[in-house]
């Protein structure tokens, strides 16, 4: 059924460490291999021996239109006519710009970047280099992407492979970074209490993504920006998942916060390569090279990453998208939770928009420690058991999955019957 994706897999491993580029996607925590996905279409995926499956990982988020949406792909036919990359500036980066700044009330100026963790350094050197500061407040569970000073404490990969942190990250970097209790606001008022003077930035996933999906908890994140304002202390909101996921303009839209600086990916360069930072006229011109605070990247502003994201903006923009969008998305969280009760299969579910989240665990889940309450043996086996059925998931209890536009009834109804039976499967 997959020999070609095995046979893919075991050259894979000869040239490339563990036989990916990035190592949730070999699927050691869910007991199998990964599969070689050959083309996509819409909301389905089709691997390297021809099997076809109803794709919930989305390239990890960004296909929020589905893959291979008509207006992405002339986008990028008319912006490829043109040339791939010119390493100067293009009209393109400008729209895409204008476009996040209108959108995002909190973002006055953006710096395009590669990736969600381009962002996040660069995000963090900015509020060192504003503040004077060095200390760094994050979450557990929450990832920032793999740069030194933010895996300290991390989701996704690192909490999938059960990696308390990485070497080659040295202890003055871990001595800087301060990991506290997603949802807790009261530690995190203690240590500012304690340490507010030295700390530059707390950044946070404003819906964490990356432990599975735990929503914030009413307050939490109004407390962390009352907290940052009253010390002195820069608020980052990591939107690489939830920018334009979650709503239009954002998790912050979503909650009514205004951080000072923005981290995004994702969806902004429509399933291309792509990162950003903005927020507040006066910190990022401090950047150079307005700047003293240093950041550059020969591939920033990319263009066809910048039409892609533009299309997928002007697309996701219109009337009535966020709304059809949240309904698939509670039909199928909400079918998720019926069928695992109705075999007596103890499972917490969440959803922010088109976001969601299933644990095997009685639940609720507000933070990583309850994330990892999880029967991890139980979601591996659900994991190969829906992947059998042609669905497909994130190899991994802690990752968020997603729903894009192009899940019609058809994919839903699919979906939750193989749910069924795959629930119905590990009850007996």
């Amino acid at each position: 059924m997959y020999s070609v994706s095995k046979d893919l897999f075991e050259r894979a491993m000869h040239l490339i460490p563990g036989g990916v580029n990035s190592p949730v996607r070999a699927c050691r925590s869910v007991g199998t291999q990964p599969l070689f996905i050959e083309r996509a279409e819409g909301c389905r995926l089709y691997d390297a021996d021809g099997n076809r499956f109803v794709d919930y990982v989305g390239s990890w988020g960004p296909m929020i239109l589905g893959h291979r949406h008509p207006a992405v792909i002339e986008a990028l036919v008319r912006a490829l006519a043109q040339g791939t990359s010119f390493g100067a500036p293009t009209r393109l980066e400008v729209e895409l710009a204008q476009l996040v700044v209108d959108a995002v009330p909190s973002v006055e100026m953006i710096r395009m970047v590669n990736s969600g963790t381009e962002a996040t350094m660069s995000a963090i050197r900015l509020a060192r280099g504003a503040t004077g500061r060095d200390i760094i407040v994050k979450f557990d569970g929450c990832y920032h992407g793999h740069a030194d000073s933010l895996l300290v404490g991390a989701g996704s990969g690192v909490a999938t492979l059960a990696i308390a942190g990485s070497p080659g990250v040295p202890q003055a970097f871990v001595d800087h970074t301060l990991s506290l209790p997603f949802n807790d606001s009261v530690t995190l008022a203690q240590v500012m209490a304690e340490k507010g003077d030295r700390i530059a930035a707390v950044i946070v996933e404003p819906v964490a993504g990356n432990m599975g999906l735990v929503p914030p908890q009413p307050g939490f994140l109004l407390k962390v920006r009352n907290l940052c304002d009253r010390y002195g202390s820069v608020l980052i909101f990591d939107e690489v998942m939830t920018g334009f996921r979650v709503a239009y303009g954002g998790a912050q839209a979503l909650y009514s916060i205004r951080p000072d600086l923005t981290c995004f990916g994702k969806i902004i360069g429509g399933g291309l390569p792509v990162g950003a930072y903005g927020g507040r006229r006066d910190l990022m011109a401090q950047v150079a090279p307005q700047g003293p605070v240093y950041q550059a990247g020969t591939l920033s502003g990319n263009p066809l990453a910048m039409a892609a994201g533009i299309a997928t903006l002007k697309e996701i923009a219109k009337p009535g998208f966020y709304d059809a969008l949240a309904q698939s998305s509670r039909q199928l969280i909400d079918g998720l939770g019926q069928a695992a009760q109705k075999a007596g299969i103890s499972v917490s579910t969440s959803g922010v928009g088109s976001m969601l989240g299933l644990f095997f665990t009685e639940g609720p889940v507000h933070n990583f420690a309850d994330a990892k309450k999880s029967d991890l043996k139980r979601f591996s086996a659900y994991y190969r058991q829906m992947l059998a059925k042609g669905i497909y998931l994130a190899p991994s209890q802690f990752e968020a999955f997603f729903v894009s536009a192009a899940h019609d009834a058809d994919a839903i109804d699919c979906t939750l019957q193989a749910a069924e039976d795959v629930f119905g499967q590990l009850a007996t």
